[in-house]
C-alpha cells in the first residue's frame, strides 16, 4: 500500500539518552528537505494523547545538536497501554493532520509503535534512543557510545583515589539486562574485574581472582558492575562480602547512577543520531511502516519492530578474553 504522507509527527519516549536532539533535529530538516512539515510531540505517548504537538521547522532545531536530554521531552504513559488511550491518540493525530510518526526510543517506545500502528494503520518508523544498548537489530544506539566516555571519564578520577589509598572500588554502571556499558568501559579504564548479567562469575571466583591480584603487587583494584549483574542481592551486599572474605582491602562503592545518561554527546552519537534521523524520512518515503532504522556494519537497514525485541545479545567473546587477558 502506497502512503501520500505530507505531515510527520516525531517524539521521544522513555529513558532520555544524549544524542536524541540530534535525531530529532536531522527528522526536521529531512522533512524540510523532502518538502514534508514536521510536527513535535511533546511527552511522548503521554504527549499524543494529551496533543500536545507543536509545528516545527529548520530553525525550530537550531542549536541543539551539541544538547544532551530531549528537547520534546519524555514521560511513560499509562494510559497508552490501553486501547481506549491509543485511541485518543489516534484522533488527535487526524486532527493535528499528521499522516505518520517517527519515534525515537527504546525497546518499549518500539513495542508501543507497533501495536499502534497495526490498529490504526499509521506509518511509524523507529529510530533506537538507548544508552544500554540493547536493542536487537543494531549494533549501536544513540547514547550508548557518550555513556561510555562518561563512564570511562569517572573511573579515570576514582582510580587516582584508589591508588592513593590502597582501596578497592566497585563502580556501578547501568544496564539492566545488558553488560555492554560495564565490558567496553571496564577494557577501556582498565579494570581487573567485569561483572556483566550474561556472564555469572560468581563470588567465590571474584575473591580467588583479587586475591591472586593482591598477591602480585596490586594494592588497589577497580570492579566494574553492570546494574543487571547476580553476583550479589546488590552491589553494597557485594562490598559487605569482599570485606568479609578479603583482608587488606578498604572497600568503597560508587554508583554512577543517572550522570551517565546526561551530558553533551560525543561525535559518534551526533553523526549516529543524524544518520538514522535522516533515514527514517526516507523509510517513510519508500512506503515502509513498523520498522526501526538501525546501522549494521557501518550501514543504515530497517528492522521490524518485532525483531527488535529487548534480549540478551550475544557476548563479544573477543572482548571478554581482551578483558581476561589485560586484566592480570
Amino acid at each position: 500500500m502506497t502512503y501520500n504522507i505530507k505531515k510527520v509527527g516525531v517524539l521521544t519516549s522513555g529513558g532520555d539518552a544524549p544524542g536524541m536532539n540530534a535525531a530529532i533535529r536531522a527528522v526536521v530538516r529531512a522533512c524540510v528537505y523532502n518538502k514534508l512539515e514536521c510536527v513535535g510531540v511533546y511527552r511522548g505517548y503521554e504527549g499524543l494523547i494529551e496533543g500536545d504537538f507543536k509545528d516545527l521547522n529548520a530553525r525550530s532545531v537550531k542549536n541543539i545538536i551539541n544538547r544532551g536530554g530531549t528537547i520534546l521531552k519524555s514521560a511513560r504513559s499509562k494510559e497508552f497501554f490501553s486501547k481506549e488511550g491509543r485511541e485518543i491518540a489516534y484522533h488527535k493525530l487526524k486532527e493535528k493532520g499528521i499522516d505518520a510518526l517517527v519515534t525515537i526510543g527504546g525497546d518499549g517506545t518500539f513495542a508501543g509503535a507497533s501495536v499502534f500502528s497495526n490498529e490504526f494503520d499509521i506509518p511509524i518508523i523507529g529510530i533506537p534512543g538507548t544508552i544500554d544498548n540493547d536493542i536487537n537489530g543494531t549494533d549501536f544506539t544513540i547514547g550508548y557510545d557518550t555513556a561510555l566516555n562518561t563512564v570511562v571519564e569517572a573511573i579515570d578520577k576514582i582510580r587516582d583515589t584508589a591508588n592513593s589509598h590502597s582501596r578497592l572500588f566497585l563502580v556501578e554502571v547501568m544496564g539492566r539486562d545488558a553488560g555492554d556499558i560495564a565490558l567496553n568501559a571496564g577494557i577501556g579504564a582498565g579494570a581487573e574485574e567485569i561483572l556483566i548479567p550474561e556472564q555469572d562469575m560468581g563470588r567465590g571466583r571474584l575473591i580467588e581472582s583479587l586475591k591472586r591480584s593482591k598477591k602480585s603487587g596490586k594494592t588497589s583494584s577497580i570492579i566494574v558492575v553492570s546494574e543487571g549483574d547476580q553476583i550479589g542481592k546488590n552491589i553494597f551486599k557485594l562490598a559487605s562480602y569482599i570485606e568479609e572474605n578479603l583482608v587488606g582491602y578498604e572497600v568503597r562503592v560508587t554508583v554512577l547512577g543517572h550522570i551517565q545518561r546526561g551530558g553533551s554527546p560525543s561525535c559518534f552519537d551526533r553523526v549516529l543520531a543524524s544518520r538514522l534521523g535522516v533515514a527514517s524520512i526516507d523509510a517513510l518515503i519508500n512506503d515502509e511502516r513498523n520498522v526501526m532504522v538501525g546501522i549494521r556494519h557501518n550501514k543504515v537497514l530497517s528492522v521490524p519492530f518485532l525483531a527488535t525485541k529487548k534480549g540478551k545479545k550475544e557476548l563479544d567473546l573477543e572482548l571478554i578474553r581482551v578483558a581476561d587477558i589485560t586484566s592480570l
